[in-house]
C-alpha cells in the first residue's frame, strides 16, 4: 500500500521541525526545502495559522534579510525564544544570517 504524498503544508511543517535549536531559516529557505522555492509568502501564511498549542519551532523562521517580520507581542515572543536558544537578536530584530542560518 502506498502512502499519499505529503501536502506542501505538511512538508513545511517537517522542514521547520528539522531546523536545529540555535539556528534559523528564512521563509524562502523553508519553501525551497519543502519543494516550492517561490512560495515564501505561503510559508508565512501557514505559520500564521498554526494552532496556539503547536510545538512547531516557528520562531526559527525569519525574513531573508535576517530580520524578524512580526511586530508587537508576537515579534517580542519570537525574539525572546531565539535569545533563549543562544541566538543574538539586535534591538532592531536582526539576526546574523551568516552565523545562524541553517544549512542542511
Amino acid at each position: 500500500m502506498c502512502l499519499p504524498e505529503p501536502s506542501f503544508e505538511q512538508r513545511v511543517w517537517l522542514v521547520i521541525n528539522a531546523i536545529p535549536r540555535g539556528n534559523v531559516a528564512s521563509y524562502g529557505d523553508v519553501a525551497h526545502l519543502a519543494g516550492h522555492p517561490r512560495a515564501a509568502r505561503q510559508v508565512g501564511r501557514i505559520l500564521k495559522h498554526l494552532p496556539n498549542h503547536s510545538q512547531l519551532p516557528w520562531h526559527r523562521v525569519i525574513s531573508q534579510q535576517g530580520k524578524i517580520s512580526l511586530s508587537g507581542t508576537r515579534g517580542a515572543v519570537q525574539s525572546d525564544a531565539l535569545r533563549q536558544e543562544g541566538i543574538e537578536v539586535s534591538e532592531a530584530g536582526r539576526i546574523d544570517m551568516k552565523r545562524y542560518r541553517w544549512r542542511p
